[in-house]
């Protein structure tokens, strides 16, 4: 159905912008129809019974929250005219209808759509569509806004051969839009080779290598709205979820999916993920980079896997059963057939240990039925339930705490040699011991990369549930161990990858992404590369790109699209005047409009924000929403990684890269902490710059 946009030849408002603004009062009215439609639902006697009443409640209580109108938001940000009616065949010479383009659907009284969805198939060539592939647009019309006001609209006539190509004045005041507060959605400035990477279909895992400032984390938000847009009922039976580095991460981008009109996507680190309170661990302590390496290693799930199995062992008598007057034996030769079979399939812990007794009880009917009785499978059921069989189980195959093992493991030597030969060295398995090992699960000051361990472990004995789709941000400071985990949560689903190579700042970050993928349970997956940069000016990422040789050699150095270089300044200093420096710096910042950031080495933290108080400048923390009246964040190096800032003032490079364990790691913490910024960088240093950007 076509929608309700203004008329092409007749109207009774000959202002263009008049009428655009006439269908956008209009729109509103129809969707504040649509929630009062919605609130006014009445579900008494509807459902069968109070659960299917509690669940269709808080279906409509969501559905009324979706259809909220956020005033700061527009409604629709562009209009496509077609030539033809879509699916229609040019010699038909059918009327084409014109679209209004938007964050959501939104209908009149007749159910006829008067914006559509951004998500749908006939939204896809306001994205695509261009001078060579006009797609049978006649025309796309972006329109800006002021307050939530429309207040601008831009035209392109992609059908006319006489109007030359030309880059969008509206689309780069979007793009190059000041920001305070939250990250915000890129519905309204989608990039073909995006919109690409957004569509892709459910059934694959995509993996996305982007270059800072390229949108990836924007891309696979709206991957996981389009998913649910194309894949509803089955990602609403098998849940979504959004994986970021840390918590001031998450915060940063929460909004971005309910201002499309999604609110049921979950959001965790992976130390959440593997944080299950049942296991009885704590996280209380850290190991060093060492030791983080070789315990994220993924040979360590083999090890895992050996010491789990060793718990299983093999009969040495018979089993046998009593019922009534008859005595039925299972000889021990025939059960440990059994338990090697079982071995050999290969599967969890848990389900094999659930099937022995089941199969003792097989073979115990069959010399039932040998003897002329017809036991059935409630017989079978008894038998396996016998305590001669319980008890043979136990002794066997006995059950297994995962965090007790994985507590064994890293406290006795003896064990963890017994396990890890001809898989971890001798100096690997000295590392990784405790010094002083713990009495208990509950005493044991447990690091993350153990919680990782016990998650593995759990995983082995029972399978751990799975999602429809999980998006991975910032995944290649991922370790192998924790893609595996993160991957557990995927298995019969699909997955968005998300990461740069270059911006790997932790000693086990990832050089490649085939095998990452592989680590995910995710071999042969599609890689795409966005080199195009929307965000970073391009005197910025030009400077940035100087330590790419040194961290990243094989990957392609990024572009900008942006039109202003930005401000950028390298400015020297005394070590005296460094902390004053770098005041007078966020004044200069705080004199433009939009946020600032102050990021700064961990150890120099201290230093600056007693420095900012002293100034008077109120300051943030990462994680802090910006406001009008506080838009400064003084940011630790280490917490950088995902955010934007308007203006950035860059604290004492050295020190950056001096608060890594490794030069190399240095380097990328810097180039992170470098392309930051989205309108002007400065960089204040009192110690010499890195050779390579000291050139």
């Amino acid at each position: 159905m076509p929608s309700h946009a203004p008329d092409r030849s007749e109207s009774p408002l000959p202002d263009p912008l008049a009428r655009e603004r006439a269908h956008l009062a209009a729109s509103r009215a129809a969707l504040r129809a649509m929630r009062a439609d919605a609130e006014a639902l009445d579900l008494r006697d509807v459902a069968a019974n109070w659960v299917n009443a509690e669940a269709l409640h808080h279906q409509v209580s969501e559905r009324i929250k979706a259809l909220a109108d956020l005033s700061h938001t527009p409604l629709f940000f562009g209009r496509l005219d077609y030539l033809h009616a879509p699916g229609a065949e040019a010699a038909e010479g059918a009327e084409g209808e014109s679209f209004y383009i938007g964050r959501r659907h939104v209908h009149d009284a007749d159910g006829d759509p008067m914006v559509i969805d951004w998500r749908a198939p006939v939204s896809q060539p306001f994205y695509q569509a261009s001078k060579k592939a006009p797609m049978d647009v006649e025309l796309r019309r972006r329109f800006g806004y002021t307050g939530g006001e429309l207040t601008a609209y831009e035209d392109e006539k992609l059908s006319d051969p006489s109007e030359a190509e030309q880059t969008s004045k509206l689309l780069q005041s979007e793009i190059e839009r000041p920001r305070v507060g939250p990250m915000r959605d890129i519905v309204a400035t989608i990039q073909p080779e995006q919109d690409e990477i957004v569509r892709a279909g459910i059934g694959g895992t995509v993996c996305v290598q982007g270059a800072p400032g390229t949108g990836k984390t924007a891309v696979g938000l709206h991957r996981v709205a389009y998913l649910l847009y194309a894949h509803r009922e089955r990602l609403a039976r098998s849940g979504t979820l959004v994986i970021g580095p840390n918590r001031s991460f998450l915060h940063y981008i929460e909004q971005v999916l309910p201002a499309l009109g999604e609110l049921q996507v979950a959001q965790a680190t992976v130390e959440d993920l593997v944080a299950r309170p049942a296991t009885g661990v704590e996280v209380r302590g850290a190991d060093s980079a060492d030791v983080a390496r070789i315990k994220g290693d993924a040979r360590m799930a083999e090890v895992l896997r050996r010491a789990l199995r060793s718990h299983v062992t093999p009969p040495t008598e018979p089993c046998v059963v009593v019922r009534g007057s008859r005595r039925w034996r299972v000889p021990a030769y025939e059960i440990e057939e059994t338990v090697a079979e079982l071995l050999a399939r290969d599967i969890r812990y848990g389900a094999a240990r659930d099937a022995l007794p089941q199969r003792i009880a097989h073979a115990v009917l069959v010399r039932m039925e040998q003897a002329g009785e017809a036991p059935d499978d409630r017989v079978q059921d008894a038998v396996a339930r016998n305590p001669a069989v319980k008890a043979a189980v136990k002794a066997i195959w006995p059950p297994v705490d995962p965090a007790k093992l994985v507590l064994r493991l890293l406290s006795d030597a003896d064990f963890l040699a017994a396990h890890a030969d001809g898989i971890l060295t001798a100096d690997e398995q000295k590392t990784i011991l405790w010094a002083k090992p713990p009495r208990s699960v509950k005493s044991a000051k447990w690091s993350p990369p153990d919680a990782v361990l016990v998650d593995e472990a759990t995983d082995l004995i029972e399978r751990t549930h799975s999602l429809g789709h999980v998006v991975l941000d910032e995944a290649q400071d991922l370790s192998p161990m924790q893609y595996r985990a993160v991957g557990r949560r995927c298995t019969t689903g699909s997955a968005t990858i998300l990461g740069d190579l270059a911006q790997g700042t932790t000693p086990w970050a990832t050089d490649n992404w085939d095998e990452a993928l592989t680590h995910l349970g995710k071999p042969g997956s599609a890689v795409e590369e966005l080199t195009q940069g929307f965000r970073v000016p391009r005197e910025v990422i030009a400077y940035a790109s100087r330590l790419l040789p040194a961290i990243a050699p094989g990957l392609s150095e990024a572009t900008s699209i942006r039109e202003a270089a930005g401000d950028f300044a390298v400015r020297a200093v005394a070590a005296a005047d460094l902390d004053a420096a770098v005041i007078t710096a966020c004044h200069e910042a705080l004199s433009h409009e939009g946020s600032i950031g102050l990021i700064a080495a961990e150890a120099r933290i201290p230093a600056l924000a007693s420095a900012l108080d002293a100034a008077g400048l109120t300051h943030l923390s990462p994680g802090e929403e910006t406001s009008p009246d506080a838009r400064l964040t003084l940011v630790p190096a280490t917490l950088a990684k995902g955010l934007e800032y308007d203006y950035v003032v860059l604290d004492e490079p050295a020190a950056v890269v001096d608060g890594e364990p490794d030069e190399r790691t240095g380097l990328r913490r810097l180039y992170v902490a470098l392309t930051r910024a989205v309108s002007g960088l400065t960089v204040v240093h009192a110690a010499p710059l890195p050779e390579r950007l000291a050139s």
